[in-house]
């Protein structure tokens, strides 16, 4: 039986173009991945991940890749939210997103959320790669279900590695047939919305942030390098954001 769904791969390469700015040498993407590149500002490059077919369906293979070179920066997000949607095949979806900065660099990943919907099976794994003195900012939201149903099954894996070495790898997994206790009080308690943020800046090698609660369903961990992570937990996508809004401008002063 033939279960093979779309296969579709993004890939965008961020470099500093010698007079401050940043330029976009590749920005390519096919099938249900559409990037297009938004207003910015002249020291940042701004591209917009844009669903331009629904998905991911069972069986598809969707990857994004950004790579962000020294010196570059690159802001990065999504026009809508992602709706993980059952399909024809009886596959698991799989989402894979691969991001690497180098020294110097920045990356703002801020995409809306995922919503596994009712039926649905999806695997999403990222993998973080950063240079030393590279900064970061990404966050991840999932919503279990749109209103009143229950969720697909969800799977995700993120792994953060900072000059070589792993500082973050977590999975979770939600859903019908995911292991026991994934709803209980020491996961997410009931709640149908959780995130995740990660920072990453060089001054935290000399200040480094302190563990503890950021308000209700809200904490903070340090990592083992210049580096912090948010998890967060809420009965909805509305309060999810709002939980990893206050964290962020927290942790990175405003630009103005």
């Amino acid at each position: 039986m033939n279960t093979a769904g779309v296969r579709a791969l993004a890939r965008i390469r961020a470099r500093a173009d010698g007079r401050g700015g940043t330029c976009l040498p590749v920005l390519e993407s096919d099938g249900p991945l559409a990037l297009r590149r938004t207003r910015g500002s002249p020291a940042e490059a701004h591209v917009l991940l844009v669903g331009a077919m629904s998905g991911p369906l069972g069986g598809d293979r969707l990857t994004v890749r950004a790579d962000v070179e020294p010196g570059a920066r690159l802001r990065l997000g999504s026009a809508a939210a992602t709706l993980a949607l059952p399909g024809r095949h009886p596959d698991e979806a799989r989402y894979d997103v691969r991001l690497t900065v180098g020294a110097g660099g920045e990356l703002h990943w801020l995409p809306q959320q995922l919503i596994s919907v009712t039926g649905s099976g999806l695997r999403l794994t990222t993998d973080i790669g950063l240079a030393r003195g590279a900064r970061l900012v990404f966050r991840e939201e999932q919503v279990l279900g749109r209103a009143g149903e229950r969720p697909g099954t969800l799977t995700s894996r993120l792994t953060v590695r900072i000059a070589g070495r792993t500082v973050l790898d977590q999975e979770l997994a939600c859903g019908p047939g995911a292991p026991g206790g994934w709803d209980g009080p020491a996961v997410l308690g009931g709640h149908r919305a959780v995130g995740q943020l990660v920072v990453a800046r060089p001054e935290f090698e000399e200040n480094p942030v302190a563990a503890g609660e950021l308000g209700e369903g809200a904490a903070i961990l340090p990592l083992p390098g210049p580096a912090v992570l948010v998890t967060a937990v809420a009965p909805d996508a509305l309060r999810l954001r709002r939980l990893l809004d206050e964290a962020l401008s927290s942790l990175v002063p405003s630009r103005g």
